[in-house]
């Protein structure tokens, strides 16, 4: 089962105007990804998303460059059931033979940034194809499904304070049982953050999980601010506080508030979350499948949060292939309990797959399809594919 060709493309499909939404990232009216295809000399092909940017728009066209003129040469003609072996080949480069001799990382100067992003997409094909190749979904691969559902929260939640009870009502009308609302620099005061939270949390009662993100936009003095605000609000967890980039800042966070502190969505590798959890950093871990590494760093990234008796949450705002690369390793780790589950305007999440993804009150059952169990709609990606020059 030689690889024989890697492909990679960007797509960038219109929001409707009813469902754009504007956030710290501005009006967010197209939303990008790039869907990497690894194809073996047998025909059978495998779908992963790597990912530019965090949120759902941004250029791709480096992506698409690191994966054809990067990692292809180094992937065709390899074996595709050697995932962990590939992986390594990418993440080390010309002195990958050392980092398999030694048992250790001999990583290039990439080793953090787009070409993690790029291997991530070729990651996560590569772990579809081989559960097509079993007949078997990934999760079966990881070493089974941990629960037979789980739910899903709605992750949405923009509108000011006059508004935000209704908008989530709209989201708990659904079945959800939990929601996430942004907070942050979109506010533009912390004043108006807790405002919201708290107008959020009247109109929901005392029943529902509630859960912010800031979006890494307030400063550490903000967001302590804003926890003492909203200390009598019972929040699930408190997103992504400040930059990323400012892990010792994130434990200050942590140290002065008894309000769950989630990170990880930002994070390149395992060795990154390892280092948020050495600060003491973070209560919810969550890896974006996308970003980290694939399927196979987010499941070291699981076992590490299992290991520290930590939560984990995948970072699903994306595509249907992160989507589903998040759905099966939130399944096959113990550390997962709730999967999050977009309700922006997402064309890549319903309209590039054949298949329907749906959360049914509220909960989502574990993957029985082969591989990530979704077919690409191919008049969607040809509709939709962006030229890069």
């Amino acid at each position: 089962m030689k690889i024989k060709n890697v492909e990679a493309f960007w797509l960038r499909c219109p929001i409707p105007p009813a469902k754009q939404h504007r956030s710290d990232y501005g009006l967010l009216t197209e939303f990008d990804m790039t869907l990497v295809v690894v194809t073996t000399e047998s025909g059978l092909q495998g779908f992963g998303e790597a990912k530019a940017a965090v949120g759902s728009s941004g250029s791709c066209a480096s992506i698409v460059s690191c994966v054809e003129n990067e990692l292809k040469p180094i992937l065709v003609g390899q074996d595709v059931r050697n995932i962990s072996r590939l992986w390594e080949m990418i993440y080390n480069g010309t002195r990958d033979h050392y980092a398999l001799n030694r048992g250790r990382k001999f990583p290039i100067l990439g080793r953090r940034g787009l070409t993690v992003s790029a291997m991530s997409g070729v990651d996560t094909a590569l772990w579809d194809i081989k559960g097509k190749m079993l007949g078997v979904p990934v999760v079966e691969l990881l070493g089974g499904a941990c629960r037979d559902s789980m739910p899903a929260y709605a992750s949405g939640g923009w509108a000011g304070a006059d508004k935000i009870g209704e908008q989530l009502l709209s989201y708990t009308a659904k079945g959800f049982k939990g929601v996430k609302m942004r907070v942050g620099i979109m506010d533009n005061t912390v004043h108006e953050s807790i405002k919201r939270v708290k107008a959020a949390r009247e109109a929901l009662g005392d029943s529902i999980k509630l859960m912010t993100d800031a979006h890494g936009t307030f400063s550490v003095p903000e967001a302590k601010q804003f926890c003492r605000g909203v200390e009598d609000c019972n929040l699930y967890w408190f997103e992504e506080p400040i930059s990323p980039d400012n892990k010792v800042g994130t434990a200050e966070v942590r140290a002065s508030t008894a309000i769950p502190i989630a990170a990880g969505e930002s994070e390149y590798t395992v060795f990154d979350v390892r280092d948020l959890i050495d600060l003491r950093a973070l209560d919810v871990v969550q890896p974006d499948s996308a970003i980290i590494g694939g399927i196979t760093e987010a499941m070291r990234t699981a076992h590490l949060a299992n290991t520290y008796q930590l939560e984990l949450a995948p970072h699903c705002w994306g595509s249907a292939f992160s989507f589903m690369a998040g759905v099966n390793v939130a399944f096959a780790a113990p550390a997962a309990t709730i999967i999050e589950f977009s309700l922006g305007g997402n064309p890549m999440m319903y309209d590039l797959v054949e298949e329907n993804i749906e959360a049914v009150d509220g909960q989502i059952a574990a993957p029985t399809a082969p591989g990530l169990g979704l077919t690409p709609n191919w008049d969607f990606v040809k509709e939709f594919k962006q030229t890069v020059r």
